[in-house]
């Protein structure tokens, strides 16, 4: 009886990117069963040189969605704009709950997310570049840590495992936060299968993520 299956590539919060050998498999598992396959890419132009789209496979369109925000694309967090592209009848659902939740966007946003929809490249390799910058500070903390990664992670976060397997998430982010004054986001929120990871976020400016690192580094070395 399931009627909507998700993904989410780039992944979050894992970071993994898409394989296009996944989408097909979950365009034609949805096809064969009539299941509505639902892909949130938010992430996709984020330290993703090779972005990809479900709806790229042929035959897509006809049984998936997918959707994308300016929230990470553009760095609109909070403005709530964002797209979802599909057939005209999967589309006439979306919007069939949403008359029933809001009456459209305030116009000055939507005007704004217009302009900037229209940026070259060029703005979104500047982005990149920053948040480039920023991950090499955060993967020095991962090994301050004694947590490994994979490098080919996506995205606006790190995500990194314990490698002590005495410690687990909360442990180590709650001994972070006490004894350097740095959060860290334990992997148990996202479900018992993080409960051996962390998580750091690239949206600090590169300052404060030295500055971490410096504590980080003090607090692991008592």
């Amino acid at each position: 009886r399931v009627k909507l299956m998700w993904l989410n590539y780039p992944h979050m919060p894992t970071g993994a990117k898409a394989r296009m050998e996944t989408f097909e498999k979950a365009i034609d598992f949805g096809r064969r069963h009539g299941i509505v396959i639902v892909h949130d890419n938010p992430y996709s132009f984020i330290l993703n040189p090779e972005p990809m789209s479900i709806l790229s496979v042929p035959g897509a369109k006809e049984i998936a969605i997918e959707l994308n925000s300016l929230s990470k694309s553009h760095n609109m967090p909070g403005w709530r704009v964002g797209v979802a592209i599909s057939n005209p009848e999967f589309l006439s659902w979306i919007l069939r709950i949403k008359s029933n939740i809001d009456s459209g966007q305030f116009k000055p946003l939507m005007l704004a997310a217009a302009k900037a929809l229209e940026e070259e490249a060029g703005w979104h390799e500047s982005l990149n570049a920053a948040y480039a910058s920023r991950r090499v500070i955060a993967e020095r903390i991962m090994e301050a840590l004694g947590c490994t990664f994979d490098p080919s992670q996506s995205g606006l976060f790190l995500w990194g495992r314990i490698s002590d397997p005495e410690v687990d998430s909360e442990r180590l982010a709650d001994r972070i936060l006490d004894e350097a004054r740095v959060f860290v986001t334990p992997g148990f929120i996202f479900g018992h299968n993080g409960e051996r990871y962390i998580r750091i976020s690239l949206c600090a400016p590169e300052e404060k993520l030295s500055e971490a690192l410096d504590r980080i580094r003090k607090a692991m070395s008592k």
